[in-house]
């Protein structure tokens, strides 16, 4: 750097811009630092650049380089290294932060934030365009509020003074996940039904089923915690867990009957907590009234005390569970221990303390009642299904991501230890069958006793027979036998009803809330709305203990159990195939920091819950697929605005990707060529019969790509056109116009259409057909337009494109009387169901009027919707303008296609009315087919003509031979035809040779005397076919016909434009059509 900037005026900062720029917000502060003022201000963020000079520096002078400021000694430190920097420059230069110095921002964690940062502002990296756009603009629009970057210290002071006011409640993983886990899987089977599975199944079977149940959990626990562990974790549990693993749809259908399930499993806990109470009271003779009213008066005051709890907030639902589990933890201790002290007045109920004999007795299974090992494991499956306890309070947990995986795992290992030794014990400390009386002991010697308990001196034989009321088989309080403390096993049960129901009570409204913000569900929104500095639901809370009571009301809940167990299933199955999807998927999101899962595990885990599932019950299991692919087509119907980076998303593109890469290697094959069509469109809604009537023929049969080429900008704005690319392609999905939206900027229009028709598409999926509008103005505007607009056409056949141009008497572009309805709506308020986006003049522009290029005023292109609502002025030509750009998205009325099928092009002249008519729309329309012919032979090539269609299988009404194509044209229309191209001529023999030759070369486009003379015949045709045109298919719904071919070099662009010109001036919408002349149809199979 030779010339150095010049220094600035004393009391001037120098500023980060070009002489001449416009102002920049980024300056240069010359700072000593041995001023302690500056030295404090350096630390407020890297915004505010500074200079820092050494004290001996009298008159500061700076440089910038990128997005750097260095001192002038910097400045020539290619000569001196970095001699010129003093000790003291060195001392605070160099131990300051790096970044300190430039807009560029260092890694932080709160630029990837998707929610407010801790101090309640979402940092915002600088752009890219704030750090690579010129000087002259505004680089930042966004960032730190003030412009300037907090210290480590205020941002510590920010926080402290932030807890101090009181902020939410977190839980750790023992409080949050651990407990809630093992007291919803330590539920009442723990105590009152494990006796009688190990009496039915037998020790080892009981065991098994156990264990099948712990895979099952354990799976599905290794898949959340996978699930977890990808990143952030809200509120909302198993429905967040899904929705945002496979979106909306399985997550949608899931969180509702999640929640559902609940809510109802709360009524199915305090039932159970209710039956128990009144037991005792019946006990006692204490009963109010009767046993199911009973249970119903205390099933309603116990879900009144549950929901008081609840809404005190987390931390003293919290505070209860642990008080739960110190019950149900000394419940299973006094068990255990009085499991060991052998009590003589037990024994005649089946209880001798632990005994080989019985054991061994008890280690194979003794099914009763038709009971079965799958009956069993559908009774015992319910206990397992409190894994989600933990993970349904995520939004509740300081670390879920840490939380959920060690506490629902540990959880699970630690009550599946407790489940199998109960089963041992149970085993080996009691026998099936007891009758309580301490007279049935043996006397002298039995040959027919061969029980257990005969070697331990009872006889219980009389029990095969039935009636017997103790042992494993027969009595469910077996466990309160057992234990050193009877009440305190009551106590155990009550805390494992209370707490599973008080974990339900809890994980309901959450799940529910987190489904409601979501937004999945129109009406919903209203259960969303959190209360308190934790966000409590209490309105979704109430609707819990709506439904909770109103099942406890009905206490008949036999039959509702089943489907609520299939919703908890159904869940889990999800959750597993949630991990397997996103690891076949392949996504670089997905990279949990849990690595103990395997894709084919989870699959397996997947199908294993289904068929627990239909194991269990299997109508239940029918009801509740029913159920959720009800939801699930319900959500896919409604389309939620949401987008969270699903599995399905990334699995999608995967299959797109391959599929498309398998495509590239099948060579094309005419019975599966489809039009592929590229339309200078302009933008999508500015030509909307163009639009709607190729989208007729494409819809589900062939690509379609709406190129735009941007002309006239001296700098392109890139990132305006890729946000309007972003939002047309919306406009075009809610259009459902299947198309793709895709805009370049180019010096001209030519051009642009050069590299549309070079790169538009990918592998096979490329356009082979170019559709624009035909140029009705062209003789109103200036001539190069019209010789772009002919070159477009021969670069495409250059390409082996096929070319189509549409025509309609009216006019295609209505893009200057959207400007007028956009100008408008400030003045009338009906025009908002109106707005419509503007246009920038295209190929195909047929308006006169200029076109407004000022799109940054526009928020979002929108459709006509009701031209009656909002009358403006317009033109009767605007208003048949207006009129006719809508009509290709009605119903066609019953008439017919003209097809005009004058020279084989390969026969897309001849498909595109085919595939038309198998359209809904058009399914009234009729082909009617016109070829050329000889006079004395129409009737052999009207049978040829029917023959080859009848072997294409192409439906068709009539077949017109005109024999009289090649008569001359009638005077008055050949001397309109001279009066068109008499402007273009260029009249060489009225001048010299060499000016004329000048001129040609100026002026490419103008007629030459002896191309007008070759191509005589040729023009006359044109006029001729006009004629028959008008007399044959005045009253036709649409006419397709053969586009004539110009030789490039040959014919002037003038001449061109006027062939087609008169060919379709006048007559209803017309279809030029040239194909690329490779056959498009065939008739082999």
């Amino acid at each position: 750097m030779s010339d150095q900037p010049s220094s600035p005026p004393a009391g001037h900062k120098p500023s980060l811009r070009a002489p001449g720029s416009s102002q920049s917000r980024f300056q240069v502060d010359p700072v000593d630092p041995a001023d302690p003022v500056a030295e404090g201000s350096e630390s407020k963020g890297r915004f505010r650049v500074v200079n820092f000079l050494s004290p001996s520096d009298a008159a500061p002078e700076a440089g910038v380089n990128g997005d750097t400021v260095r001192s002038e000694a910097s400045l020539h430190s290619s000569t001196g290294g970095l001699s010129h920097f003093s000790d003291t420059h060195s001392s605070t230069y160099y131990l300051r932060t790096f970044g300190h110095n430039t807009i560029d921002a260092v890694p932080n964690i709160d630029f990837y934030r998707q929610t407010e940062a801790p101090l309640g502002e979402k940092l915002l990296r600088p752009s890219l365009s704030e750090l690579h756009d010129e000087l002259d603009k505004e680089p930042f629009e966004e960032g730190f509020p003030s412009g300037e970057e907090l210290t480590a210290a205020e941002i510590l002071t920010l926080k402290e003074a932030s807890d101090s006011k009181g902020g939410t409640v977190k839980f750790g993983w023992i409080k949050g996940v651990l407990i809630r886990c093992m007291l919803n899987i330590w539920g009442v089977m723990l105590f009152i039904r494990m006796s009688w599975i190990v009496g039915q199944a037998g020790i080892a079977l009981s065991c098994a089923i156990v264990l099948m149940a712990i895979v099952v959990t354990t799976i599905t626990g290794l898949s959340t915690s996978a699930i977890a562990t990808n990143g952030f974790v809200r509120g909302g549990g198993a429905y967040y867990l899904i929705s945002r693993s496979l979106g909306p749809e399985f997550g949608g259908s899931i969180g509702l009957i999640f929640a559902f399930a609940n809510a109802v499993a709360v009524a199915m806990y305090v039932v159970g907590f209710a039956e128990t109470v009144v037991e005792l009271l019946d006990s006692i003779d204490a009963l109010m009234t009767d046993e199911i009213n009973d249970i119903r008066i205390v099933g309603t005051l116990t879900v009144i005390l549950l929901l008081g709890i609840s809404i005190a907030g987390m931390e003293w639902e919290a505070k209860a569970q642990i008080v739960l589990l110190v019950i149900l933890a000394a419940a299973i201790v006094n068990y255990f221990i009085g499991s060991f002290i052998p009590v003589e007045s037990k024994e005649p109920k089946g209880f001798f303390s632990y005994n080989a004999a019985i054991m061994m007795e008890n280690m194979g299974p003794d099914f009763r009642d038709e009971e079965t090992f799958f009956s069993v494991f559908a009774i015992f499956f319910p206990a397992a299904t409190g894994i989600l306890a933990g993970a349904n309070i995520s939004g509740d947990l300081a670390d879920p991501q840490s939380a959920i995986p060690k506490g629902t795992l540990l959880a699970i290992l630690i009550t599946g230890v407790v489940y199998i030794a109960v089963a041992f014990s149970n085993g080996s400390c009691i026998v099936r069958d007891a009758t309580g009386d301490d007279n049935d002991t043996i006397v002298g010697l039995l040959e027919n006793c061969t029980d257990a308990s005969c070697s331990l001196g009872f006889d219980f034989s009389i029990c095969r027979e039935g009636g017997c009321k103790y042992g494993l088989q027969n009595d469910f309080q077996v466990m309160s036998l057992v234990s050193g403390f009877g009440p305190l096993i009551t106590a155990g049960i009550f805390s494992a009803t209370l707490s599973s129901a008080l974990a339900s009570l809890v994980s309901a409204p959450k799940v529910f809330q987190a489904l409601c913000k979501d937004k999945i569900y129109p009406g919903l929104h209203v259960f969303a709305k959190g209360y308190g500095k934790n966000k409590e639901p209490l309105r979704a809370y109430v609707l819990t203990f709506v439904i909770g009571l109103a099942f406890i009301l009905i206490a008949e809940l036999n039959i509702i159990a089943p489907i609520i167990s299939n919703f908890f299933l159904a869940s889990y199955a999800l959750i597993n195939f949630s991990v397997f999807h996103a690891s076949l998927a392949n996504s670089p999101g997905w990279r949990p920091s849990f690595k103990y899962y395997n894709k084919w595990v989870s699959l397996a885990g997947a199908v294993l819950c289904c068929a627990v599932m239909f194991v269990i019950n299997w109508w239940a299991a029918l009801v509740t697929n029913g159920i959720v692919l009800a939801l699930y087509i319900y959500v896919s119907y409604k389309k939620p605005d949401v987008n969270w980076g699903s599995s399905t998303q990334a699995l999608m593109y995967n299959k797109a990707l391959t599929h498309s890469l398998h495509l590239t290697g099948v060579e094309d094959h005419i019975k599966n060529f489809r039009p592929q069509c590229l339309i200078m469109s302009g933008y999508p809604n500015s030509r909307p019969a163009l639009m709607y009537l190729v989208h007729a023929f494409t819809n589900n049969s062939g690509l379609m790509i709406c190129g735009h080429v941007r002309t006239g900008y001296r700098r392109p704005n890139y990132k305006e056109m890729m946000n309007e690319q972003v939002r047309y392609q919306r406009w075009l999905l809610k259009a459902r116009i299947k198309a793709f939206y895709t805009p370049v900027f180019a010096d001209d229009l030519r051009q642009g259409a050069q590299y549309l028709l070079q790169t538009a598409g990918l592998g096979r999926l490329k356009p082979n057909t170019l559709v624009f509008g035909f140029k009705n103005n062209w003789r109103d505007g200036e001539m190069k337009d019209v010789e772009t607009y002919i070159n477009t056409i021969h670069d495409a056949f250059d390409l082996q494109f096929g070319v189509v141009l549409l025509r309609l008497k009216e006019g295609l572009d209505i893009s200057h009387i959207q400007d007028e309805l956009l100008s408008s709506q400030e003045k009338a308020p009906g025009a908002k169901d109106l707005l419509v986006s503007i246009n920038i003049k295209d190929f195909d522009s047929d308006s006169s009027k200029p076109s407004s290029i000022a799109t940054s005023c526009q928020s979002s292109p929108l459709i006509f919707r009701d031209s009656k609502k909002l009358r403006l002025p317009l033109s009767s030509a605007d208003e048949k303008l207006l009129n006719a750009s809508q009509q290709f998205q009605k119903k066609q009325r019953r008439g017919t296609i003209d097809v005009w099928w004058l020279f084989d092009d390969g026969g897309l002249t001849l498909l595109i009315p085919y595939l038309l008519t198998n359209k809904k729309k058009w399914r009234d329309c009729k082909i009617r087919v016109f070829i050329g012919g000889k006079i004395n032979r129409i009737d052999h090539d009207r049978r040829a003509m029917a023959a080859l269609l009848s072997k294409f299988r192409i439906d068709f009404s009539d077949i017109t031979v005109i024999g009289d194509i090649n008569i001359k044209p009638k005077k008055h229309n050949k001397q309109m035809f001279q009066e068109m191209i008499e402007p273009y001529r260029l009249r060489e023999d009225d001048m010299e040779q060499e000016a004329a030759e000048k001129l040609k070369t100026e002026e490419p486009w103008r007629i030459t005397d002896n191309e007008l003379e070759l191509y005589r015949a040729k023009s006359n045709r044109q006029i001729r076919l006009n004629e028959l045109l008008q007399e044959h298919s005045s009253t036709a719904n649409l006419i397709v016909i053969t586009m004539p071919l110009a030789r490039k070099g040959t014919v002037s662009s003038a001449l061109y434009m006027s062939w087609l010109d008169t060919l379709s001036k006048d007559l209803p919408p017309i279809l030029l059509v040239r194909g690329n002349h490779q056959s498009v149809l065939t008739f082999y199979s």
